[in-house]
């Protein structure tokens, strides 16, 4: 509330917006259903609602404050302080609730990229909201992945080429391939096998954003997966990409 809460008003939300905004959030219109202000209305519904939906309306606000208040977080050591509690808080949360929110959180660290981190928190909230948007996502989670172990090793890319290619490139680098592993070492067939499959999950995740992702126009009659599926390819992206970036990280050791 320190964070959102400025004597009464709420970011710098209109009445109106704000109704909009918490109405898209979590269903509820907070200023028309509590007739109070801003700040008292979701004092109020604070109050009154599960922790679910708290959390849900806490999270989408602290998204939102990322988004409009860069400038503040950056030059207000006040609010920056509060920000990054809030943060730290908001992620602890989701760590218990969402044990691949953690990992991708750890991603984002590891990436140390506004970009990819940018994509990842799209990608993982789009699973629910948008299932079509969150699979072109997790494609492009992997691209951009092999292409910044290629750039850090050195080693050119075409635009061109398509994320199996990408991936198989950043394998071959990484020293990934079937090839690589002995056949003297313990469980080597079945090692061989995994990671004979990692380029295999890059390209169907590819084939699969064809006729269900993003980035490609839609006919009239067009029926999108679920979240269940979309949650799949989310994981299977995560998954992947954080043991290839694993896997970078100990090979520059």
């Amino acid at each position: 509330m320190k964070l959102f809460n400025r004597g009464g008003y709420i970011l710098n939300f209109s009445t109106n917006e704000f109704d909009v905004f918490t109405l898209e959030s979590i269903g509820v219109p907070l200023c028309e259903t509590y007739k109070q202000s801003k700040g008292k209305s979701l004092m109020a519904y604070i109050n009154d609602a599960s922790e679910d939906d708290t959390l849900k309306l806490f999270k989408d606000l602290l998204d939102y404050y990322e988004a409009h208040f860069e400038y503040e977080i950056e030059n207000n050591d006040e609010y920056s302080k509060v920000y990054r509690r809030c943060k730290d808080v908001m992620d602890r949360i989701l760590y218990n609730k969402n044990p691949l929110a953690s990992t991708a959180v750890e991603l984002k660290e590891k990436f140390s990229s506004t970009y990819l981190s940018a994509q990842i928190d799209l990608m993982l909230k789009m699973q629910s909201e948008n299932p079509t948007e969150a699979i072109g996502k997790a494609k492009e989670l992997i691209e951009s992945c092999c292409k910044t172990i290629l750039d850090e090793n050195g080693v050119e890319w075409d635009k061109n080429w398509d994320v199996g290619q990408l991936t198989g490139e950043t394998v071959k680098i990484l020293k990934l391939m079937p090839r690589d592993i002995p056949d003297t070492v313990p469980g080597s067939t079945e090692i061989k096998a995994i990671l004979g499959n990692l380029r295999v999950i890059a390209a169907n995740l590819a084939a699969l954003r064809n006729p269900y992702g993003s980035g490609h126009g839609k006919s009239a009659t067009y029926k999108g997966l679920e979240e269940r599926h979309a949650k799949l390819a989310v994981g299977s992206s995560i998954t992947l990409v954080s043991f290839l970036w694993d896997t970078h990280e100990r090979n520059g050791i």
